[in-house]
């Protein structure tokens, strides 16, 4: 991989390469006071924007299709249109599927933060080499007053404490990728009023975090926004603060604020070609789901009831044998439909799920998202070969399970007897 291909990092960058934003995570967990989100919109040209939503498996044909049409494309990233990381099992199986294909890609993630402390280290295992932080205050009291609200799992905060949470998680989570190695960006949206007297705290504080790269943006007004009715800062007000900020950290003035679909090169507008391609694998129906999950105590044997599994072990083909791909925390309990729901996207590449027994709702929610549940027990490889070779797998002893213990089952992990 170049590190200096990336066009947002290198302002001589910008001039050769171009990228594409793959439109894979609508989510978001925080609301800031200036952004709106819109999907299927093609007539906005700024961050929170797409005109399609894509699947991993949708996003990765996409990419193949960008890259033949413009062989200049040198980064691959997600930007939303909400939070990558708030989704991040979306995002990492979309980057996942990118890094199997092209090694060489740089791979690039731009995130408000908060969930990065959890997902810092795999980002950093699937090579992703930049990722974007957007962190408009150091303050928790200037912070309290940008974002409506921020959610951190099923807890809502607000005013101060909401600042104070997502800073926080941003110290914590810049750190994590520094120390990894990941080449670290800020974005600081400069709210006149708000945090205009502010960022450049803000710079020195990252810059001491071990930062590489500082945006200073002007706020865009969005009219259906709280703060839709203030004015832009002008020029000479950027200028002036990038001055201020650059004592401490480089400075990207290029920036042209990329919609989540973003395609080409830097302040190029994409085409109505182009438009219509994403849109058009939005549309595609993708059934190849290369990977098989399996619910086991130590990933050798399939010994654990769907209910009671913390991870879920996921496994894919590699030459004659199989290979560990990657091990998924699984859903929270009682959370009824919702965490079967969550659980068919979280295997969304999956075409089968291994478990000693499961109930019927899941088995029935995850049929109908096209993941065959099969209960079974054994080496997990011998039931793989038989997926794979499409035979039929041994049927486990408690395949009509109905005692009804689930996770508090006392067993020795091998079924009911």
């Amino acid at each position: 991989m170049d590190l200096t291909a990336h066009p947002c990092f290198d302002n001589a960058a910008r001039l050769k390469y171009a990228r594409v934003h793959l439109p894979v995570a609508p989510k978001c967990n925080v609301q800031c006071n200036f952004c709106d989100r819109r999907f299927d919109c093609a007539n906005e040209s700024r961050p929170g924007v797409t005109s399609a939503l894509l699947n991993p498996e949708q996003a990765a044909r996409y990419v193949d299709d960008v890259v033949r049409r413009d062989p200049s494309i040198r980064v691959v990233g997600i930007a939303g249109p909400g939070d990558p990381l708030a989704q991040a099992p979306t995002t990492l199986q979309t980057l996942r599927f990118v890094r199997e294909r092209y090694p060489e890609m740089l791979l690039c993630v731009a995130t408000n933060g908060l969930a990065l402390p959890d997902n810092a280290e795999a980002l950093a295992d699937l090579q992703v080499s930049h990722v974007t932080v957007t962190v408009c205050a150091v303050d928790p009291e200037i912070g309290g007053k940008i974002y409506k609200w921020v959610k951190d799992g099923k807890e809502v905060l607000r005013g101060s404490e909401a600042g104070e949470r997502i800073l926080q998680a941003q110290r914590a989570g810049i750190a994590a990728l520094v120390k990894s190695g990941v080449m670290v960006k800020i974005n600081s949206i400069l709210v006149p009023g708000i945090n205009d007297h502010h960022v450049e705290e803000v710079a020195r504080e990252m810059a001491s975090l071990g930062a590489a790269r500082f945006n200073c943006l002007p706020m865009r007004p969005v009219p259906t926004t709280p703060f839709g009715n203030l004015q832009e800062p002008s020029k000479g007000t950027v200028h002036k603060i990038r001055a201020l900020c650059g004592q401490y950290l480089p400075q990207m003035e290029h920036c042209s604020r990329c919609r989540a679909d973003a395609v080409g090169r830097i302040g190029h507008v994409p085409s109505e070609e182009q438009l219509v391609l994403v849109r058009k694998h939005a549309a595609t129906v993708v059934s190849e789901r290369p990977y098989v999950a399996a619910t086991s105590e130590e990933g050798l044997l399939v010994n654990q009831h769907l209910g009671e599994a913390k991870y879920l072990w996921i496994f894919g083909r590699r030459g004659d044998g199989f290979i560990l791909i990657d091990k998924r925390q699984a859903p929270s309990e009682g959370s009824g439909a919702t965490r079967w729901n969550e659980l068919a996207q979280l295997l969304s590449d999956c075409q089968a799920l291994l478990v000693s027994a499961a109930g019927a709702s899941p088995r029935r929610l995850l049929d109908a998202a096209g993941i065959a549940t099969h209960q079974t027990d054994g080496l997990i490889e011998e039931a793989l070969d038989a997926i794979y070779q499409k035979r039929a797998l041994p049927k486990a002893r408690n395949n009509d399970f109905r005692c009804g213990k689930g996770a508090t089952c006392g067993g020795n992990g091998l079924g009911c007897g």
